[in-house]
């Protein structure tokens, strides 16, 4: 598993990585179904080979989903696999198509003054999901040409009560793509003033770096794994129902968010608070989570294809007209909203290459796996958050590690924190981007003497879905307010939590 995180303006590029390996499966309370083999991407072919995009995010089992796909060869097939535990492989087959005849579709267009770049293309074939599970699924395009390319889709589950629910982070994974050479940091000039302003789900992800699956290989898949061998009922969705479902996360266990969250809606953010202050668990599993503020527009692909983001206030259209919906980040003024009010900690600085150091080895995610002030060697990283009370933070609030840095020249720490809500709800930040890859027995980045680090990692987060599953684990497991200990004392620690309200508007 390859991570090569680079900043610029807090953009993250990953490097092309070969056919992942497959990872080993870990026993289950129920027998596990045997996988099919040989479900990655072996020759993806020149660009735009073949490639394709669905019209929607996401799916219930039995809704129609269109695919769109242009491609060089005369024939092609669609299979799709669903990924998850299975033995001898990470993928089940669980339809393929009969071959269907290629052709080259129109090029992209760049649709002005937003720069977005839309691929209008005729859609070539409907997937009947009627028999599909519920999960993440990733469905390969095989050209008879020997051209292959991922689309991903996530089916979900008609009622999530009781389960553990996933979000695949669909609105970053279109921030950064550059299909077409526009995303919302870069444009084919190089010149960020001329990048995008809105992207669009109408159109592929990139193929040389994300075979197609967006930012799901390497920054989440390896979570999907560990928790489908949890043996816990799961649940899956992207952001786009986040945002557009308030009854998502009605009944459900917990809501957990994975290794770069970074772009939220406000119906988005409401909708957790909301769950939380009604009981649900919630797991922040990265760094940079919910910094951005952007909002859904229509498409004539279908509702909310359009993500806007002007990062600016003044910038945006509708600033006058809306200001709580204008798409600054949620801290910035002239009406600021950090993301530290629903976190815990806040979003520091990249890129940083640093130690994981223990501060509460006697919390309950710690006790008895480590000692005061171990470290569990460059698991900070490439984005980084922090308790900072100059901004609004929950308290009582724990850091479970509390971990010296360097970022840009500035010195500072990085926190993993961790408080309850009134509720009794649960909130844990990891406020690294590195956690997952930690889970991952394939990421070197997390190789230490012993397997230390990892066998740590996997065993804190095992506890964690443990006790979210088992209903509001902050009842159960109140924070240890160690701020003054650590050195943080600008506030007193309240003897209660002071959380905000859920609707912050836009």
């Amino acid at each position: 598993m390859a991570f090569a995180l680079i900043a610029a303006g807090c953009s993250t590029v990953q490097e092309p990585s070969p056919a992942l390996p497959t990872r080993p499966s870990t026993p289950v309370t129920q027998p596990v179904p045997a996988g099919t083999p040989g479900w990655q991407i072996t020759h993806a072919g020149p660009p735009h080979g073949i490639e394709g995009f669905a019209d929607t995010t996401s799916a219930l089992p039995g809704t129609p989903v269109r695919l769109f796909v242009s491609t060089t060869a005369r024939t092609y097939t669609v299979t799709a696999y669903r990924m998850g535990n299975y033995t001898g492989s990470e993928a089940l087959q669980i339809w393929k198509s009969s071959p269907q005849p290629g052709g080259v579709q129109a090029g992209y267009v760049v649709q002005n003054p937003t720069s977005t770049v839309v691929a209008p293309w005729h859609p070539t074939l409907t997937l009947d999901t009627r028999d599909w599970p519920a999960g993440d699924y990733l469905l390969r395009l095989d050209g008879d040409n020997n051209t292959q390319q991922f689309v991903p889709l996530t089916i979900r589950a008609p009622s999530n009560k009781g389960r553990i629910v996933i979000v695949n982070a669909v609105t970053t994974w279109q921030a950064y793509n550059r299909w077409g050479g526009y995303s919302l940091y870069d444009s084919p000039s190089g010149s960020k003033a001329r990048r995008s302003r809105a992207v669009s789900f109408d159109r592929p992800y990139q193929s040389q770096t994300m075979q197609g699956a967006g930012d799901f290989l390497y920054f989440e898949l390896p979570f999907v794994l560990f928790a489908e061998r949890s043996g816990h009922r799961l649940g899956y969705a992207t952001d786009v129902d986040l945002a557009t479902d308030p009854h998502l996360l009605d009944g459900a266990a917990a809501v957990i968010t994975l290794s770069h969250d970074e772009y939220w809606t406000a119906s988005m953010r409401n909708n957790v608070v909301t769950a939380r202050d009604n009981g649900v668990n919630v797991a922040f599993l990265g760094g940079n989570d919910a910094y951005r503020h952007m909002r859904f527009g229509d498409s004539p692909v279908g509702p909310n294809r359009l993500e806007i983001d002007y990062k600016s206030f003044t910038e945006d259209p509708i600033h006058t007209t809306d200001p709580l919906a204008a798409t600054q980040e949620w801290r910035s003024p002239p009406n600021p909203r950090p993301e530290s009010a629903m976190l815990g900690n806040y979003y520091q600085c990249n890129p940083v290459q640093a130690d994981l150091v223990v501060a509460a080895p006697d919390n309950w995610l710690l006790h008895g796996l480590v000692s005061a002030g171990q470290h569990l060697p460059r698991m900070v990283g490439d984005e980084y958050n922090a308790i900072d009370l100059d901004v609004p933070t929950p308290r009582p609030i724990e850091s479970l590690f509390h971990s010296p840095v360097t970022c840009q020249h500035r010195s500072g720490f990085a926190d993993v924190s961790y408080y309850a809500a009134s509720s009794g709800a649960a909130v844990f930040a990891a406020g690294t981007e590195y956690w997952i890859c930690g889970l991952d027995p394939y990421c070197t980045r997390a190789n230490s003497p012993g397997d230390t680090t990892r066998r740590v990692m996997r065993a804190i987060t095992t506890r964690l879905l443990d006790a979210y599953a088992a209903g509001p684990a902050g009842a159960k497991h109140p924070p240890a307010d160690n701020l003054v200990a650590l050195g943080l004392t600008k506030i007193p620690a309240p003897a209660r939590p002071q959380l905000p309200v859920a609707t912050v508007g836009g």
